[in-house]
């Protein structure tokens, strides 16, 4: 194996690991009092985050829902900022003021995370006319979960995407549950990616646990969309290993349920396959994991030694321009 292409895996892995460990500490920081607000966590999904990102360039444009900090990180957002706005604190992205659910990261291409389900959709499409105007080969990707395909704005984005053939990549994190309601009872189709398929958009419905994978569906989608021919659909099937929100007791899932997705663990499918292939050593991807968590943890004091915002800052960032 060349060594370009190890270290571009060894990369991959690492974005895993920093996503993995940064939610592990913003856990453990809600659980301190110092994230306020809820807090929903991604782990168990970072194959989709780190196989999507891994496919883009800088300059692509990223959409996220209420789950986004693994989108963020693979991204390429500065953790210390990222951690310091999920504490709210003024060094942080937002200045404190929009929390784990809003972030904005644009230096790094992340545009805006929400908290309505399927709410950056739409505004996803209208980065890819953007980019579709613009005429420099940029796409725009859009993260949600199998609830948003509930709502109209997945269905009308779905259409527009289809008619005026935008550069926008759907990426349906299909981890089986909205909330805490099953898939099966608030849907009739057992994959979201059928709804695609209606309006005429290439699909595909695959191991979401598999970061490989992901990132293979992704590059070929995002090559269409650079050359102009439109808009793809990727249908991720993943598992939270966390409750919907931090303290969700999560009685809606069977224990069995939850040991079984553990054991398809995106990072520990991902480690088995570098050792089995000795791509990498057990030491070398221990580095890669100390690496993640002193990046993480560093991250952290830097949060917790940013000062509050002032009640001056209430009225500041409110008009475009200031």
């Amino acid at each position: 194996m060349k060594k370009a292409e190890k270290e571009d895996l060894l990369s991959i892995l690492k974005t895993m690991e920093t996503i993995r460990a940064f939610e592990e500490k913003a856990s453990e920081l809600y659980a301190q009092g110092h994230i306020p607000g809820f807090l929903h966590l991604g782990i168990g999904q970072e194959g989709v985050a780190a196989g999507v990102c891994s496919a883009l360039a800088g300059d692509d444009y990223v959409f996220g829902g209420h789950r986004s900090h693994p989108h963020e990180i693979a991204k390429g957002a500065d953790l210390g900022k990222l951690l310091a706005e999920l504490a709210g604190r003024s060094t942080g992205y937002c200045c404190g003021k929009g929390g784990s659910m809003h972030v904005v990261a644009m230096d790094v291409g992340f545009v805006v995370a929400t908290g309505i389900v399927g709410g950056s959709i739409p505004l996803a499409l209208g980065a890819a006319l953007v980019c579709k105007e613009r005429r420099k080969g940029q796409v725009s990707v859009v993260f949600f979960g199998d609830g948003a395909g509930q709502t109209g704005a997945f269905h009308e984005s779905l259409n527009i995407a289809s008619l005026w053939r935008l550069p926008v990549i759907f990426v349906c994190e299909n981890n089986g549950y909205a909330e805490f309601t099953p898939l099966s009872t608030h849907t009739p189709v057992a994959h979201l990616g059928e709804h695609a398929q209606t309006y005429h958009i290439p699909t595909v419905t695959l191991d979401g646990n598999d970061v490989l994978a992901v990132r293979k569906a992704v590059t070929e989608a995002v090559g269409c969309a650079r050359s102009g021919e439109g808009p793809s659909f990727v249908e991720c099937l993943t598992y939270r290993l966390r409750g919907h929100y931090e303290g969700d007791p999560a009685k809606y899932r069977e224990l069995s349920e939850v040991a079984d997705w553990k054991a398809k663990d995106p990072i520990r499918r991902f480690t088995t396959f570098l050792l089995e292939g000795k791509t990498s050593s057990e030491e070398e991807m221990a580095n890669v994991r100390r690496q993640a968590q002193e990046a993480v943890q560093g991250a952290a004091e830097f949060a917790l030694a940013s000062p509050w915002p002032t009640t001056g800052d209430l009225t500041r960032h409110v008009f475009a321009g200031e």
